[in-house]
């Protein structure tokens, strides 16, 4: 495995490339989640596995958890190449933003909505550092987790009205055995708040077993999860959202495919998850 930390020796290395190339973005602090984008890629790609590991500064908000965010070089470093990953980019964010950076990459109508309206300017780092990202390595296929169920649509869009030349894959949530989706912040929580953070898979299934049972009112969804939620003593809910799945606007009546998702803090920590009812 080899461990490039400047934009030039990865596209030094990218033009030795040859064959398919599949790439795995992440912020490190991997776990099982990352390592299953990881395999799926090797399924994939019979020539190269890239992945990167850039803790972004651009998609943090100035109150939120950039500075505490965990790192754990030498860890990801171990998992990656257990994982028999070929090449890992590790740039500075010098590397990234070098002094005199002012271009953004900016999609609209969808990202001011859920994650967006919650965390202002967060999507327009994700894109700038996504393009950057693709436009270094130059990947035929891109790996995603359907966790962050926005941040693949805001992608996907990119990639579509920027036409570029790249699939995005997108694989189902990773779940722990209590059915908590694997996050490098589910670290943060204490033993309380874990065991509270249970809840949103709750009522992710709620909703599921609500609309199978035929009842199809956003509004009776929602108040059923928000009960649940709110059941939690240590919960304090962003949103709970019943959406459209490409468009992300709120549906009055859920008769087809429908993206639930949630934003909910456990003490200082935030969570996100979400399920696709069909």
């Amino acid at each position: 495995m080899k461990v490039i930390r400047t934009v030039s020796g990865m596209r030094a290395a990218r033009r030795l490339m040859a064959g398919p190339v599949g790439f795995v973005p992440t912020m490190g602090y991997l776990h099982k989640g990352h390592i299953s984008l990881v395999e799926l890629s090797k399924k994939h790609n019979d020539s190269t596995v890239v992945v990167s590991t850039f803790v972004n500064p651009t998609q943090f908000g100035p109150k939120e958890d950039f500075d505490k965010y965990p790192r754990d070089e030498a860890r990801d470093l171990a998992m990656l190449e257990k994982a028999g990953v070929d090449i890992v980019f590790l740039p500075a964010r010098q590397e990234m933003y070098p002094d005199g950076f002012d271009t953004w990459v900016e999609v609209k109508g969808i990202t001011d909505k859920l994650e967006g309206a919650a965390r202002p300017g967060h999507f327009l780092g994700v894109a700038t550092v996504c393009n950057k990202l693709f436009n270094i390595v130059r990947p035929q296929r891109a790996y995603f987790g359907q966790k962050d169920a926005q941040q693949v649509l805001v992608i996907q869009k990119m990639v579509a009205d920027l036409n570029m030349n790249l699939e995005i894959v997108v694989a189902p949530t990773l779940r722990e055995p209590d059915g908590l989706a694997m996050s490098s912040r589910n670290v943060y929580l204490n033993t309380d708040e874990r065991k509270a953070a249970t809840v949103l898979y709750r009522a992710l299934l709620k909703a599921k077993e609500m609309k199978q049972a035929g009842e199809h009112d956003n509004a009776t969804i929602r108040g059923a999860m928000m009960e649940m939620i709110r059941a939690e003593p240590l919960t304090k809910i962003d949103y709970v959202s019943i959406a459209d799945t490409i468009s992300l606007q709120e549906l009055e009546q859920i008769h087809s495919q429908a993206l639930v998702s949630l934003a909910v803090r456990f003490g200082k920590t935030r969570l996100i998850d979400n399920i696709v009812l069909t």
